[in-house]
């Protein structure tokens, strides 16, 4: 792989702070920046690996910044399917067919909106364990494309968490979903030593917009932050509808 210019390093590592802010505040969507920069840069199979190693750090300063709001019964739900089906994703790595996936998810998340607006604020809440079925679909699904961060908003937030809750609990429960993708992702031959360096120097570029978004969630209301999450999920909705 040939050094980065100066251009590529500062638009990705802007690119970077942009997605960790922005996931810090809704959640979600920082893949949706921050994937398509490193995948015009780096290439798809160099891309994927680094993604997911930035996002590991990122996610992990999130847990750290709403630690005493995570809902740790979530966590270990999501983990038991999310683990062995990103192990799963990753050893099928691929971007055959992609359109199509792209098509499908982005009217789930409009779908989504739409139903959640439409239950309102009725029987908030179901069984936590149906998380190892939500993790276990969607670890599949980013181990294949890269990023599913969006798709699970909608499961997290009609759960009940919100705020520091909901962005604190899914960052842990994709940090563990990321990290058995790294692993994989390194046995069967596709995290180079290149991949990993670059993933490391984009950590505190991670850090530092998840430091940013964290303030800005601390100054919002709960009502506040379902539109900015739901706006989010619309607004990512219609860009897979139209890259498909």
């Amino acid at each position: 792989m040939e050094a980065l210019t100066a251009t590529e390093v500062l638009t990705v590592g802007t690119a970077a702070l942009i997605a960790s802010t922005i996931a810090a505040v809704a959640g979600t969507g920082g893949g949706i920046i921050l994937l398509p920069v490193l995948v015009a840069t780096l290439g798809v199979r160099d891309a994927v690996p680094v993604y997911t190693l930035a996002q590991f750090i990122g996610n992990l300063s999130r847990v750290g910044f709403n630690w005493r709001e995570v809902r740790f019964h979530v966590v270990v739900w999501f983990a038991l399917g999310a683990v062995p089906m990103a192990m799963a994703g990753a050893i099928l790595f691929t971007r055959t067919d992609e359109q199509t996936l792209m098509r499908i998810l982005g009217s789930f998340l409009l779908l989504s909106v739409v139903w959640r607006r439409m239950r309102g604020n009725r029987d908030v809440g179901f069984p936590v364990q149906r998380f190892a079925l939500i993790g276990g679909i969607f670890a599949f699904i980013s181990a294949l494309v890269g990023s599913a961060g969006p798709f699970l908003a909608p499961f997290f937030l009609a759960f009940g968490l919100t705020r520091g809750a909901y962005i604190g609990t899914e960052a842990m429960a994709t940090s563990i979903m990321h990290l058995t993708k790294m692993g994989a992702y390194g046995t069967i031959g596709v995290f180079a030593l290149h991949a990993v360096l670059i993933g490391l120097a984009l950590g505190p570029i991670m850090i530092a917009g998840s430091w940013l978004g964290k303030r800005i969630v601390d100054r919002v209301s709960t009502q506040q932050f379902t539109v900015i999450v739901d706006t989010a999920l619309i607004i990512f909705g219609l860009l897979f509808l139209i890259r498909g």
